[in-house]
């Protein structure tokens, strides 16, 4: 799954607006222009499309925990360089304060069921001998719930489907 994917569902599913999203990369101390913001949305098949790495994908995300979550005291914690699928779902479960049940709620939400024992998986070290990796499909259904569950809270009544 590519990062600009992950950063349009949350875009569209909290209604962040180009001065939200340059905010919220401020937060995690990361100046972005409206141009850059503006190509990583645009799909790939866009001559402008441009590919947003991981360490601005981990910017996001951190920036989006400051947002929701406020700031912690002392200094930032430096953005990961690479990004898994299994660090972008704990990442989005801290700035949205979930607990393991509502993240297995958001997942039902999106006709997927997963154990609890297989969620916490997910959220091991990768050293650990009962860490999974995440794999798209269940990252994309996350994606989703999160959508169906937050879209119509922050908008009004927008229908799920009309994204991607």
């Amino acid at each position: 799954m590519t990062n600009n994917y992950v950063i349009r569902r949350l875009r569209y599913t909290f209604d962040l607006s180009d001065s939200k999203m340059i905010e919220i990369f401020a937060l995690a101390d990361k100046k972005v222009s409206r141009a850059e913001i503006s190509d990583w949305l645009k799909r790939e098949e866009d001559p402008a499309y441009k590919a947003c790495y991981d360490d601005d994908l981990a910017v996001f995300l951190n920036g989006l925990i400051i947002d929701k979550r406020g700031k912690k005291d002392g200094p930032q914690p430096a953005p990961e360089k690479i990004m898994s699928n299994n660090l972008i779902l704990k990442k989005i479960k801290i700035a949205l304060d979930l607990k393991a049940e509502d993240v297995l709620d958001i997942l039902v939400l999106a006709d997927l069921k997963v154990s609890k024992y297989e969620l916490s998986a997910f959220f091991r070290k990768p050293e650990h001998k009962h860490y999974r990796p995440l794999r798209d499909q269940i990252l994309r259904n996350f994606l989703k719930g999160l959508q169906i569950k937050y879209r119509d809270q922050v908008v009004g009544n927008a229908s799920p489907e009309s994204a991607e």
